[in-house]
């Protein structure tokens, strides 16, 4: 069976330059970790307010998943820990402290790589193991789940995304180190996703176990969903993990020393800005500073993503690589109760067919027979269509291109929700 051409569109944006010079390395005078209600993350602090930290010190247990930790991003005193009805995190604020150093992990069992728990251990105790993804459902994997694959994301085709092989320049060792543990936390293979130019990885001793796939560069081929579909698609019982190809160099690097990176290439950029930028910092930055000095007059927006699917936030997101400040204030989705309820009972605006919306599925996915299905909750056709391979963020280009209201990803998301219910 022919498979079709994979196409996409490419959004215009101003793409922040590479420097002459290195890429700086700003470390804000503040993070937070955070998370939203409907993530229902429940954790049990290790510390307490006015303790000093070091750069990755576990500083959160998962209450469900205790041998799951969260570290601190940066060398620093703990401001705040906001939790909410059963003990739901809301933020945990820090404020830098460049003298509490950084903390160690014991890496010895892990380092050669022969010991899978060992392995999972020190990832589920540095924090690392939050890199992943899991899919269906997008969730952090459980500590003991298997997946069918990984697939490695050294490329990432969202309007004004920095490009992976920056972040990766000079780490291959570190890379070529975490991309075989990855060989270790899974039976099946390891599927690394980058553009057509020079290979990556090149497999020596592996087995053929990692598998080099060579991708379309315009959107949205740059996000995992469509990776994950077209490669080794998710299924109930047979996960399939995502990762950034940065975060596997970061694991790469653990292993080889014990410490958490303290910093990622982040990308910041958009319609308010003087100039666009590229600059190194730690996870959980305060996306404030990152702009400051740079917003031009005028009221603005700044969210953690890119223009297409971020979110207005204070702090950089676990995965985020992206801050956009736009002019203007994000429209209010806050209506009058009867106002939401009748938006709610309505049908969603007709979907026209057109090249676009082709496009902004890939070309993979047959596009309006499956955002139909999401459209009006057709579980079944959607789910045959590919949807638990997808998350509500590689819809975020069909919400540009159709004005979709209410938005396809917001559907899909609820859709994967109930799925994921009706299945526990």
């Amino acid at each position: 069976m022919l498979r079709p051409l994979p196409t996409g569109l490419t959004i215009p944006v101003a793409e922040a330059a590479v420097p002459a010079d290195a890429i700086p390395i700003q470390v804000t005078e503040e993070a937070g970790i955070f998370a939203a209600w409907k993530d229902d993350f429940r954790v049990e602090p290790l510390v307490r307010e006015g303790d000093r930290v070091a750069q990755g010190e576990p500083v959160l247990r998962s209450r469900r998943e205790p041998e799951i930790v969260v570290v601190a991003p940066m060398p620093a005193r703990v401001a705040t820990i906001g939790l909410g009805a059963g003990h739901r995190l809301s933020e945990v604020v820090f404020f830098h402290e460049p003298d509490a150093g950084r903390h160690e992990h014991d890496v010895d069992s892990a380092r050669s790589l022969e010991d899978r728990a060992a392995l999972r251990d020190a990832l589920l105790g540095s924090g690392l193991w939050r890199d992943f993804r899991s899919r269906p459902f997008g969730r952090v994997p459980a500590p003991r789940e298997a997946p069918s694959a990984i697939v490695v994301m050294a490329l990432d085709t969202r309007p004004g995304a920095p490009d992976p092989r920056l972040a990766l320049a000079g780490r291959q060792a570190e890379f070529e180190h975490g991309l075989r543990a990855l060989t270790l936390l899974t039976d099946g293979p390891v599927l690394l996703c980058q553009d057509h130019g020079p290979e990556l990885f090149y497999d020596r001793g592996v087995g053929g176990r990692i598998r080099l796939v060579k991708s379309h560069d315009e959107h949205p081929w740059g996000l995992a969903g469509f990776q994950v579909h077209r490669h080794h698609p998710a299924e109930a019982g047979r996960p399939v993990w995502d990762i950034h190809a940065e975060d596997v160099a970061g694991i790469g690097a653990f292993l080889l020393t014990g410490l958490v990176p303290e910093t990622r290439l982040v990308s910041v950029t958009g319609t308010a800005l003087r100039e666009p930028r590229l600059v190194r910092c730690q996870a959980g930055a305060d996306l404030r500073a990152l702009s400051y000095r740079q917003v031009r007059p005028g009221r603005h927006s700044v969210l953690a993503g890119s223009v297409l699917d971020g979110q207005e936030a204070r702090w950089l997101g676990a995965r985020d690589r992206q801050a956009t400040v736009i002019s203007g204030e994000m429209p209010s989705r806050d209506h009058h109760w009867f106002l939401s309820a009748l938006r709610r009972a309505s049908r969603p605006l007709p979907l026209i067919p057109t090249a676009a919306v082709d496009h902004a599925m890939g070309g993979e996915i047959p596009a309006v027979a499956f955002l139909k299905a999401v459209a009006v909750g057709d579980t079944e056709t959607a789910i045959r269509l590919g949807a638990l391979s997808l998350l509500g963020e590689d819809l975020a280009l069909a919400d540009y291109v159709t004005c979709a209201e209410p938005r396809f990803s917001e559907l899909l998301a609820r859709m994967l929700d109930r799925i994921a219910e009706e299945g526990t």
